[in-house]
C-alpha cells in the first residue's frame, strides 16, 4: 500500500476516536508532605478536552487522502 493511503487510514481512525471520546485524562502524583519516614502524596486528575472540530477535520482529511491515493494508483 502507498504511504498516502496508510496516513489517510490513520487519520480516519484518529478522527473517529476523537469524535467518540472527546478528550482524555491522566493522573499525576505530587508529594504533599515529606517528613522522614512519613510521606503523604496527592493525586491530581488532569483532563485534556478535544474539540469535535479536530476529529471532523482529521476524518475528512483521512477520507480525502484515501480517495486521492486510490485514484492515483488506479490511473497508473
Amino acid at each position: 500500500m502507498k504511504p498516502v493511503i496508510l496516513v489517510g487510514v490513520a487519520l480516519i481512525v484518529l478522527g473517529v476516536i476523537s469524535l467518540t471520546y472527546e478528550g482524555f485524562s491522566y493522573r499525576t502524583r505530587d508529594k504533599a508532605v515529606d517528613l522522614g519516614p512519613l510521606q503523604i502524596t496527592t493525586e491530581k486528575t488532569h483532563e485534556i478536552p478535544l474539540p469535535p472540530i479536530f476529529g471532523a477535520i482529521a476524518l475528512a482529511g483521512g477520507i480525502l487522502l484515501v480517495l486521492n491515493g486510490t485514484r492515483y494508483t488506479a490511473e497508473r
